[in-house]
C-alpha cells in the first residue's frame, strides 16, 4: 500500500463494512484537499459546507460532497486543469479514479465534478480485504464549485498533518454557518428536506457560533428568496428560521440524517418546538 494512503487508516482495520464505505470517501475527500494544496487551486477558492465543518471543527457525521467557492468571481475560471491534475496525483498514489465533469445550464454558476472508483477495488487496496460486494458497485464523490460566489465571505487558513503537512483556504466559521441557514431555508423552499441541514444547526448554536449575516443577505438575494430591496438583519433572519421549523417535517429530517450518524440518541429529542425554543432562545 502507498504509504500516504496508510497514514490516512490509522484504527480503521476493524470498522464494520458500511463504515468502511464512509470511511474511504472521507479518505478520498482528505487526499482531494491534499492534491488541490499542491497546485494553485487555494489562491482562488475556498472550502466550505459540510464535509469541511467535519475535517476541520470536527463535527461528528459523515459528509458525502466536497464544496468550493472562488473567493471573487472568474467567468472563465478552468476547473477541468484541476480535474487532470486530480487524476494524475490519484494515479500515483494507486488509485483508479475517472472523473466526470457536469454541464449545467448556463445560467447555474455551479460547476460539478464527480470522481468515481469502484468500491471492490477500492476496499481491497485500502485494506486489503475481498468482501462480497458487486462489481458494478461505485464510489462516487461529488465536487461542486460556485465561479459566481457571493458577496461579503470571510476567510481562514487552516492546516492538516496527514498524508503531509499542509494549508487550505477554507470559509470561517460565521460563513460557514450563513451559507448553511441559507440552505435550512433555500432547501425548503425548493420542497427539499435535510436532516443533515438540522444536525449542524444544532452543531453551530452548541459551539457558540454567530452567522455572518452580510453574506447570508446576499445569499438570499442570489436565490432569489428576497429581493435586494428588503430589508435583512439578525431579527428577520429569526423570523425566517422560526417559520420554517414551525412546518418542517420532523420525521423526514430523522430519516434523512439517521444513516449519516452513529448515535442517534442526538437527535431522539428533535420536535418542532425543539428548533423553534433553541433558535428564540439563542438569537435573542
Amino acid at each position: 500500500m502507498n504509504s500516504i494512503i496508510e497514514s490516512l487508516l490509522t484504527n480503521d482495520k476493524d470498522l464494520p463494512l458500511y463504515l468502511k464505505e464512509f470511511r474511504i470517501k472521507e479518505i478520498i475527500q482528505e487526499l482531494t484537499l491534499y492534491i488541490l494544496s499542491k497546485s494553485d487551486f487555494f489562491n482562488y477558492a475556498a472550502f466550505y459546507g459540510g464535509t469541511a465543518l467535519r475535517i476541520f471543527y470536527k463535527l461528528d457525521r459523515f459528509s458525502e460532497d466536497l464544496d468550493f467557492s472562488l473567493k471573487n468571481k472568474i467567468n472563465d475560471f478552468n476547473i477541468e486543469k484541476y480535474s487532470k491534475h486530480l487524476r494524475s496525483e490519484f494515479n500515483s498514489l494507486g488509485l483508479s479514479f475517472n472523473i466526470e465533469l457536469k454541464e449545467k445550464n448556463n445560467e447555474s454558476s455551479i460547476k460539478s465534478a464527480f470522481l468515481k472508483a469502484n468500491t471492490k477495488e477500492l476496499i481491497f487496496t485500502f485494506f486489503d480485504i475481498q468482501e462480497n460486494l458487486s462489481n458494478k458497485q461505485t464510489t462516487k464523490i461529488k465536487l461542486e464549485l460556485d465561479v459566481n460566489p457571493p458577496k461579503y465571505a470571510t476567510f481562514d487558513t487552516k492546516y492538516l498533518l496527514k498524508p503531509l503537512p499542509f494549508s487550505i483556504c477554507l470559509y470561517d466559521m460565521p460563513s460557514l454557518f450563513a451559507g448553511k441557514i441559507h440552505a435550512i431555508l433555500c432547501r425548503l423552499w425548493k420542497e427539499r428536506v435535510k436532516g443533515r441541514d438540522l444536525y449542524d444547526y444544532v452543531f453551530y448554536l452548541s459551539n457558540n457560533i454567530k452567522p455572518n449575516v452580510k453574506h447570508l443577505n446576499e445569499r438570499l438575494i442570489d436565490s432569489n428568496f428576497i429581493s435586494r430591496n428588503d430589508k435583512f438583519d439578525e431579527k428577520i433572519m429569526k423570523e425566517l428560521l422560526l417559520s420554517h421549523f414551525k412546518t418542517v417535517d420532523i420525521s423526514s429530517t430523522k430519516k434523512d440524517i439517521t444513516p449519516f450518524i452513529t448515535n442517534s440518541d442526538k437527535i431522539a429529542i428533535w420536535s418542532n418546538d425543539f428548533f423553534m425554543k433553541i433558535t428564540n432562545d439563542y438569537f435573542k
